[in-house]
């Protein structure tokens, strides 16, 4: 359907918030996106929003599910040949309460999808790009603000995004053979349906709770799509991009 040569990727969680901006600024610069997420319908509301046609592909995927991701590889490659680009985005936030009181489900439930969910969909992309010709590509993992800083009760989700820091330098490290370029995005603040709650105060490291600066969550789009678009001679290893008055240096 497609030229091998065009621009394919793959971005999880498409379907809201950060991996929605994604997509749409690869559709809008001409790139193919599989957009995967757990659920269809919000899939292909952002291909119809997009007017890219052909060039947006709903895929259902649970990335908790090696088997999922797997299909959804070979999904993408069958239709369009080869990837190019995974925007290693799917994750939840942190279950309510203090982590004390938490089921051994809750936190699993959390390391599922935003630790090995994010292992799976980042071997696939390497056996995927390790093996095609011309062979390589860009994965870009989503790290966040808390995989260096962590918010008061955010134990899962600061644990997991500090590992995805350990993958993001590892997988960068072992891509260099394989003409593959690993990076990582980490966003703070940008006004997602997660991140609502911002701009009704949410708890500092003081005990107080306090109103927080937001950003277009586009803006992290066109930061994706900026990395994206780098020659594989050339890495972003980690990128932060933040709202300019969020409480994050010196925070605490």
């Amino acid at each position: 359907m497609n030229d091998k040569t065009s621009r394919i990727a793959i971005v999880t969680g498409a379907g809201t918030g950060i991996g929605r901006a994604a997509a749409l600024a690869l559709l809008a610069d001409g790139w193919s996106v599989a957009l995967a997420g757990r659920r269809l319908e919000p899939l292909e509301s952002v291909a119809d929003e997009s007017g890219a046609g052909a060039r947006a592909f709903a895929v259902p995927t649970d990335v908790a599910q090696p088997a999922s991701v797997a299909a959804l590889f070979a999904a993408v490659v069958e239709r369009f040949g080869r990837v190019d680009l995974l925007f290693n985005n799917a994750g939840v936030g942190n279950p309510a309460g203090p982590f004390e009181d938490w089921t051994p489900e809750q936190w699993k439930g959390v390391v599922d999808i935003n630790l090995n969910g994010m292992f799976y969909c980042l071997q696939q992309a390497f056996r995927t790009m390790r093996d095609q010709s011309p062979r390589g590509g860009r994965i870009i993992n989503n790290g966040s603000i808390s995989a260096h800083t962590p918010r008061p009760n955010s134990i899962a989700y600061t644990a997991t995004k500090h590992a995805v820091a350990g993958l993001t330098k590892t997988a960068a490290l072992d891509g260099r053979k394989h003409d593959i370029a690993v990076g990582q995005i980490d966003v703070g603040n940008a006004l997602t349906e997660m991140a609502a709650r911002f701009q009704k105060g949410v708890p500092q490291a003081n005990g107080e709770i306090a109103v927080e600066p937001v950003m277009d969550v586009d803006i992290v789009g066109r930061s994706v799509l900026y990395m994206a678009n780098l020659p594989l001679e050339a890495n972003v290893l980690f990128h932060t991009v933040m709202a300019t008055k969020m409480p994050f240096v010196g925070r605490g």
